[in-house]
């Protein structure tokens, strides 16, 4: 098993392994290469601007994190032309179909920035000029694999012509038209390879001979050659139907065993199957299996001790049996009590979230379902959905309440800030104070969240707009409270200038605790919101473009609440490019 991760830059530890790896394995299947070209890798990431294009690494980890392949791209926008300039897999690892795969992705990045096809070099397979039969019979086989794909070199142009003496490897430009049929112009490619012969080859060959170059492209449309290879049947020439156009969903299947039978209890089962049945109206979704999370994971965002007190008091306590707080040690946090009925007050903040035998075990459910979500944004999804309860967001690093046990927003951006920085916007009504706690002091992820202002709105002491972060998170936390009674425009202004803040930020991930408790007539909010403003919502977020979790917080009307859910995720999928291209 592997998944297929994209990096942008070098900032991030886990970045920085894989480029670690990435090196080792261009040394050991270029061995002549020169070891300045190796950091030229390291340097495109850190230093787009001196290279005129955006630099994307495609790296094939298993789930051990180990690199077993990967492909580099050179984004281009000014000519809107993405370049292949290299893929390749680890020693032993061709045969496996690993190549295909990557290839595969990389032809998905093409189709989803919208260019005009994807254009690469290959070793040519003229026996006139390649003497060498070994090394003629693997230019043939890299031709053979990329005519499966309608990947073929243009005819008529000296690109494949030797500069000089010295620099005697000779290539193809090639064009992967991604599944189109439509001519390719002269001056399309002319730009094309002005840019690749610019841009990469500038110290190696003068302005004259690019010019030649370049004018050498005479036809127009360009002639592609003929498969020489590979039958027409064969080939999958065919418009790209990409996984990634679906949004990845995990279910919490066994959220039900989590049922407060108390009066006045709101987090009720039957939530899920109402979201999820309006969900299957809408063809945008490919469910998934979820993973088990690591504990490790876990105890990154919580305290050790809580999780362990949560974890055993719960599977102490008899089937049917809910226990609720009798008294709140606050005053010697050092002491906890010895008995587990009298701790929950310890470790809980209000008196309506009890425990009982099966709320662990459904909580930890909802964490694998959002951390799973997170890694399908590394294969080849750029929206993820974890439809799960119980919910999350007020749980913070040591206590648990709001119907709340265990954060799952919290501990999916926790993941996700291993590649890069993540933002988190929570729009339940209620405000995600255990976000908050959480990463009160940390710069790296930026939480924002709408919410009803305190201290009239549950949890009352949280959620306060002067509430900004401490020492290095100083600055990274935006509160954005608003009064109980206010206009759906006003709304939809405060969540566009959310959306400007975080797109400031420039984060890699954005994280949407999504809460649909701001809908007209829900027992535990004020405001309006109705199924046309939600998909409104759903449209300002998917405009955002970027590899987004979805993870399933509040929301109490079961009669509209899978409705609302259906128009936010329509919206959504109306916006966001990776779906938009349908």
């Amino acid at each position: 098993m592997f998944r297929i991760r994209t990096l942008y830059d070098d900032l991030s530890l886990a970045n920085n392994e894989a480029i670690d790896q990435v090196l080792l394995i261009l040394g050991d299947q270029f061995p002549a290469a020169r070891p300045q070209d190796f950091e030229k890798l390291r340097k495109q990431l850190h230093d787009p601007i001196s290279y005129q294009y955006k630099t994307i690494l495609l790296v094939a980890e298993n789930t051990q994190g180990k690199v077993k392949g990967f492909a580099v791209l050179l984004h281009m926008p000014d000519i809107n032309a993405l370049v292949l300039e290299l893929i390749s897999t680890a020693a032993g690892q061709t045969g496996g179909g690993l190549g295909g795969v990557l290839y595969e992705r990389v032809r998905e990045e093409a189709e989803s920035r919208g260019v005009d096809g994807l254009f690469f070099e290959c070793s040519v397979d003229d026996p006139v000029i390649v003497r060498d039969p070994k090394l003629l019979a693997q230019n043939v086989s890299r031709l053979r694999f990329y005519e499966r794909y309608g990947a073929l070199p243009i005819l008529h142009n000296l690109y494949s012509v030797p500069v000089d003496d010295e620099h005697q490897d000779l290539y193809y430009l090639m064009y992967d038209p991604l599944g189109h049929q439509h001519p390719l112009a002269r001056k399309i490619v002319q730009s094309v390879a002005r840019a690749i012969l610019e841009r990469k080859y500038a110290d190696l060959v003068t302005p004259q001979e690019i010019d030649d170059v370049v004018q050498s492209f005479t036809d127009d449309p360009v002639v592609i050659r003929e498969p020489r290879y590979v039958k027409a049947a064969s080939r999958e020439v065919v418009q790209l139907q990409r996984a990634k156009q679906a949004i990845a969903l995990f279910v919490n299947r066994g959220h039900d065993i989590h049922h407060v039978r108390d009066r006045g209890y709101l987090e009720a089962p039957v939530r899920v199957p109402v979201i999820y049945d309006e969900l299957e109206k809408t063809g945008l979704f490919m469910e998934q299996r979820p993973s088990k999370t690591p504990d490790k994971l876990i105890r990154r965002v919580h305290d050790a001790r809580y999780v362990s007190y949560l974890k055993k008091a719960c599977a102490k306590l008899p089937l049917g049996k809910s226990i609720y707080p009798i008294i709140f040690p606050v005053r010697n946090l050092d002491r906890p009590p010895k008995d587990i009925e009298l701790q929950v007050g310890y470790y809980c903040t209000d008196t309506f979230t009890p425990l009982h035998h099966n709320a662990y075990p459904a909580a930890r459910g909802a964490v694998d379902c959002a951390v799973s979500a997170a890694k399908s944004l590394f294969n080849g999804h750029d929206l993820a959905y974890a439809l799960v309860r119980p919910p999350g967001h007020h749980a913070e690093r040591r206590v648990w309440g709001g119907f709340c046990y265990l954060n799952n927003s919290a501990i999916a951006a926790e993941y996700l800030s291993d590649y890069g920085r993540v933002a988190v916007l929570d729009v339940d009504f209620h405000h995600g104070n255990g976000t908050q706690d959480i990463f009160y002091k940390r710069p790296d992820v930026y939480t924002v969240s709408i919410h009803g202002a305190p201290p009239d709105a549950y949890p009352f002491y949280a959620g306060f707009a002067d509430e900004k972060g401490e020492g290095e998170g100083l600055g990274f936390n935006l509160n954005l409270p608003l009064p109980a009674q206010i206009s759906v425009e006003r709304y939809h202004k405060t969540l566009a200038m959310a959306l400007k803040k975080i797109r400031a930020f420039k984060p890699d991930y954005l994280v949407i605790a999504l809460g649909l408790d701001t809908a007209n007539a829900d027992p535990t909010g004020t405001w309006t919101l109705k199924a046309k403003d939600f998909h409104e919502n759903g449209r300002l977020i998917g405009a955002m473009g970027m590899p987004t979790l979805i993870v399933q917080e509040g929301g109490y009307r079961t009669r509209t609440l899978g409705i609302n859910a259906r128009h936010f995720f329509e919206g959504l999928a109306a916006a966001h490019p990776a779906l938009s291209l349908n």
